[in-house]
């Protein structure tokens, strides 16, 4: 499901700019971005979703997939094909959500596009399968995990044109999905 995910945005990507350009913020908002006024006003909800495979240039849609690509995989093995696409998409559409009413609270209207609250929900999720496996799953610890989400959530900080709640909420709505989906393998006796 993970290279689904990961094939999905890369065909998007190559979509929008065989129509446009990514960069161009008015052909996103076309092709589904999400945009306050829209989803407020004009009540394009749909767009909470739809903004989760749009991308913002080649650079943006690599470092989301380099990303997805070797932690998706774990989290999918742990937590099964249909767990992961719940976490993906729910994880996604949660951090969309939580973007949009900050920027209704902040009074902004930017356009905001992106699989980074996705990839924010598969990290949380997997923070949480890594902490009830002992802190330690294959190759990754709890605490490697962690120093991740907080060197990403603090470039993001320091980065213009970075959707933080987004982030945030991807990270919060991950971890609680963990808890949700995420029961442990059945482990054979010995």
């Amino acid at each position: 499901m993970n290279t689904i995910m990961i094939a999905v945005n890369v065909l998007v990507f190559l979509l929008t700019e065989i129509t446009g350009s990514s960069l161009d913020s008015r052909h996103l908002i076309n092709w589904g971005a999400a945009y306050t006024p829209f989803i407020e006003q004009g009540h394009e909800y749909y767009r909470l979703f739809t903004c989760m495979f749009l991308h913002f240039g080649l650079a943006h849609l690599g470092n989301n997939m380099l990303v997805l690509a070797f932690l998706g995989d774990s989290l999918e093995r742990e937590v099964g094909r249909i767990r992961y696409l719940l976490i993906y998409l729910i994880g996604g559409i949660g951090a969309s959500y939580i973007s949009y009413y900050a920027e209704i609270r902040g009074g902004e209207a930017v356009v905001s596009a992106g699989a980074s609250g996705a990839v924010f929900a598969v990290i949380g999720a997997l923070i949480y399968v890594v902490m009830r496996n002992r802190g330690r799953l294959g190759n990754f610890t709890t605490r490697q995990l962690v120093f991740l989400a907080a060197l990403t959530l603090y470039h993001g900080f320091t980065s213009a044109g970075v959707d933080n709640a987004a982030h945030f909420g991807g990270l919060l709505c991950g971890f609680a999905l963990g808890i949700i989906l995420y029961h442990g393998k059945k482990r054979l006796p010995s």
